[in-house]
């Protein structure tokens, strides 16, 4: 059987790293493996333990205050540049997986060794790290393989420009796929700068500076990923019908099979006519806003409408009808 893939117009592929996220990527994680032995100074010896005994697990090393926030964060601009440089050649998905074990590696491992002198007279009478490197290096792994899941086979295929009609021919043997993808830049922002609250509460919690602050830190982890849920979709239509995926990981996912849905058309829409931005509920039915503009909207058969902001949007409800129909008159007589 042949295929033939149709690609949604003016979305370009994700795979690039844009000079402000780099600089983002190496200042961000600096700023905070290098401030927090300063929020904790007051409660930590003049020098700080920096190394254990493999053997014993006794501290055996040590840095001054100023060393203890400085060189680590020196690592982690090194450490960020070579990634940059080095893997981002081989795709983004590497880039990412990279950047985030290693920035909660480092992170961690700071908040570890600040725990563990915290209160102490001496550095030499500095608690173990046994325990929280165990559980650095695992968080390092999911992050790792989040950030690969999140970024891998993000690009788009070429673009094509758009039918007109509410319906297309499929040739005998062919199959069409429809795929597109949109994000907003904003939603993104305020999911990372939800998390990033409550990374710095988690990680003030975990470096002992204060009780676990569960009312700041729950709250702004769950803003953070709903937030980011609802930052980006894809929309693709397939023979099974259309399919809808939120995220940067693609979850959850809304379906909905050909035989299910009545019909199909784009519809421009605002933010203002759906409630705002996000995972809108109104009297138009569910709309995912995440620009004003075109919108794929599908009528099905039971339940109210929903619709989607992506490019190209008339061309996949085109496919869409299409496939409705083909499914009508593949299906018995006097079935629903």
């Amino acid at each position: 059987m042949k295929g033939v893939k149709t690609g949604a117009r003016g979305v370009k592929g994700e795979q690039e790293t844009s000079p402000w996220s780099a600089a983002i990527w190496v200042a961000g994680p600096a700023a905070v493996l290098a401030a927090l032995p300063w929020a904790a100074r007051g409660r930590l010896p003049e020098r700080l333990a920096t190394h254990w005994s493999g053997g014993s697990g006794a501290p055996d090393d040590s840095m001054p205050l100023w060393a203890a926030a400085l060189f680590p964060a020196l690592v982690w601009a090194a450490l960020a540049l070579l990634t940059l440089t080095l893997v981002r050649p081989r795709g983004g998905a590497a880039v990412y997986a990279t950047l985030a074990a290693g920035a909660v590696f480092l992170v961690g491992a700071q908040a570890g060794i600040i725990r563990a002198n915290l209160d102490r007279a001496d550095w030499r009478h500095a608690g173990s790290v046994d325990l929280a490197l165990a559980v650095t290096i695992a968080a390092a792994a999911v992050a790792g393989t989040a950030g690969w899941m999140a970024t891998r086979n993000r690009s788009t295929p070429a673009a094509r420009p758009a039918d007109t009609a509410p319906g297309m021919d499929i040739p005998a043997g062919e199959t069409l796929v429809w795929l597109s993808r949109t994000a907003n830049p904003w939603l993104r922002a305020l999911a990372a700068l939800t998390g990033a609250g409550a990374l710095a509460a988690a990680l003030a919690a975990v470096a002992g500076l204060v009780a676990t602050p569960w009312a700041l830190l729950a709250p702004l982890a769950i803003a953070s990923v709903t937030v980011l849920a609802c930052s980006s979709v894809r929309a693709r239509v397939t023979e099974r019908g259309l399919e809808v995926a939120f995220g940067p990981l693609g979850l959850p996912v809304r379906r909905w099979s050909a035989e299910d849905i009545e019909s199909a058309h784009a519809e421009h829409r605002t933010p203002a006519q759906v409630g705002g931005w996000g995972y809108r509920l109104s009297g138009k039915g569910t709309t995912v806003m995440l620009r004003a503009g075109e919108c794929l909207v599908i009528h099905p058969r039971r339940g109210a409408d929903f619709a989607v902001s992506v490019e190209d949007a008339e061309r996949g409800a085109a496919l869409l009808n299409s496939l409705i129909a083909r499914a009508r008159q593949a299906a018995p007589s006097g079935s629903a």
